[in-house]
């Protein structure tokens, strides 16, 4: 059994290993490192470049961490990655971002099953089982190609916040610990008072971007807003996302008025994120508006944030729901070009393409997974009819109401976390019957 991936990103990976694990022969695609997109630089595989967090870690109160959950039952290539190179990051799961890609380089060159070719893929296969995994950031050639076979594409854009050296940073102004107390020393807590908070947020909204007009035309991804947007809604819109202050206090139990969280980028502390900060502002804005805030007066950016444009396809016109093109059931697509949004639901895409392309070379009909899981949410989200679509996240919304109204939220959460675990024992068990 052969098939093709083009793109050694989290999906792509996923899926290539996937299917070699699988027994498939795979020719796995990518550019690296002959060629560069504009948001990458890391020559390894499966780079993360918005951030180094791959969100919340409880599957019992986050969707992301019941995403996760699902990934490991099923053999995820990206959580075995993530778990080896984890760093503190409180309820989250966060990544050091050059040890996580060496990781994932390391299990797919050494696979006696995958076959890397360093080469760019200008137009889709005409012949034979692929997985086209090239992420937002497709090469112009193979997306005319893919716009020719899927009746057009879709766009928003994208940032990633900037990155601060640890030993910059001015502890006369900052402390360590996490929301609540829990998860230890993991971040570092940078407060503002109120004056300093205004002054951050009016420099912020009046300093002059990168890229200009693309925000009045709403193409922004919610889920990646930069703080400069936020910031533009309303004074107090960050009190009330990345710089809420709630939960967090020092050493003597003083609140403040707003927190700019800090976390670890590395394993060894040396570079720290600036959580929720993706920004579109040019780089010398950059360093003079996050310079106000007392904690990074002196900030070294180690790299400052970038803005680029993602595009995705109308999945729901073009796509199965077993990631499949309808014009073709043996060209799968996984990956943000799909329409799912984020690190580990774009690789949990390349996972199934794996396990759908598997039952399809092996002469089976595809099971799909029911939303029950988010698995299944996340395949329901790319394929059913949908007038608006557009990039979705893992969240506890996509997923099958309860049979029973549940008021309280955390016990709704819990009852659809169980009830999706359990369906997922099933359903892997279906899997291995047939």
């Amino acid at each position: 059994m052969k098939i093709k991936v083009i793109g050694a990103g989290l999906a792509g990976c996923e899926a290539a290993y996937a299917l070699a694990r699988g027994g498939a022969q795979v020719e796995l695609y990518d550019i690296k490192p002959s060629r560069f997109t504009p948001a990458h630089s890391d020559t390894n595989f499966s780079e993360l470049v918005c951030s180094n967090s791959l969100k919340g870690a409880d599957p019992y109160t986050n969707a992301c961490g019941l995403l996760k959950e699902e990934m490991r039952l099923l053999g995820s290539v990206t959580m075995e990655a993530a778990e080896a190179t984890k760093v503190p990051a409180g309820g989250a799961l966060a990544v050091d971002r050059q040890k996580f890609a060496a990781y994932v380089t390391e299990k797919i060159t050494s696979c006696k099953n995958i076959k890397v070719i360093c080469e760019e893929v200008k137009r889709i296969p005409a012949d034979g089982y692929c997985i086209i995994a090239t992420g937002p950031l497709t090469c112009d050639e193979l997306a005319d190609d893919i716009a020719a076979r899927t009746g057009g594409q879709l766009h928003f854009y994208d940032a990633s916040a900037p990155i601060v050296s640890r030993d910059s940073i001015d502890m006369t102004h900052a402390f360590f610990g996490d929301r609540y107390g829990r998860g230890g020393d993991d971040y570092i807590n940078c407060p503002l008072s109120k004056e300093e908070y205004s002054r951050f947020v009016y420099e912020l909204t009046h300093a002059e971007r990168a890229l200009k007009h693309e925000f009045e035309r709403g193409e922004i991804f919610e889920g990646c807003m930069p703080v400069e947007v936020m910031a533009a809604r309303g004074e107090e819109t960050l009190r009330f996302g990345p710089f809420k202050p709630v939960g967090i206090r020092d050493e003597e139990g003083n609140k403040f008025y707003a927190v700019l969280q800090l976390r670890k980028e590395n394993c060894e502390g040396q570079a720290y994120n600036l959580v929720g900060c993706q920004t579109n502002l040019k780089f010398p804005e950059q360093k003079r508006v996050f310079s106000l805030i007392p904690a990074l007066s002196n900030a070294e950016f180690l790299r400052y944030g970038v803005m680029h444009r993602n595009t995705y396809i109308n999945s729901p016109d073009c796509l199965n729901a077993d990631f499949s093109l309808k014009s073709d059931a043996k060209i799968f697509f996984a990956g943000q070009i799909t329409g799912v949004e984020g690190y580990v639901e774009s690789a949990a895409s390349g996972l199934l393409c794996a396990v759908h392309a598997l039952r399809k070379m092996n002469g089976k009909p595809p099971i799909i997974p029911e939303d029950l899981c988010v698995l299944g949410a996340l395949s329901a989200h790319i394929s059913r009819s949908n007038e608006n679509f557009t990039p979705m996240n893992a969240n506890f919304g996509i997923l099958r109401t309860a049979d029973v109204r549940i008021r309280d939220k955390k016990q709704r959460y819990a009852f659809l976390a169980e009830r999706s675990l359990g369906y997922m024992s099933r359903y892997i068990s279906q899997l291995n019957e047939e």
